[in-house]
């Protein structure tokens, strides 16, 4: 399924734009960046409650949020891209 991870990280401390960074390394690890703070990812059901347990484990809930949207299987359908980056497609190997 195609799952959405936005998250908002406070980043007037140094603690929190250290959680920014570790946020941002973690999603990397699961999916692709589509934006600076949104991450498109394919992925089972448990892959996504190990990477929703670990995104939980790093923000400070009081100042940062975290979004999962579950687009399922279908998503192709549900994505429309318009503007200057590339679409890319999540289900293929990324070759640089």
């Amino acid at each position: 399924m195609l799952v959405l991870i936005t998250y908002d990280v406070n980043t007037q401390t140094k603690e929190g734009r250290t959680r920014l960074r570790k946020v941002a390394k973690q999603c990397v690890n699961y999916g692709v960046r589509v934006q600076n703070s949104v991450f498109e990812c394919v992925m089972d059901s448990a892959k996504c409650r190990e990477v929703k347990a670990i995104l939980e484990g790093l923000i400070d809930k009081d100042r940062d949020s975290l979004r999962f949207y579950y687009l399922g299987d279908k998503y192709k359908t549900k994505v429309e891209h318009i503007g200057a980056k590339e679409t890319i497609n999540v289900e293929e190997p990324l070759i640089f």
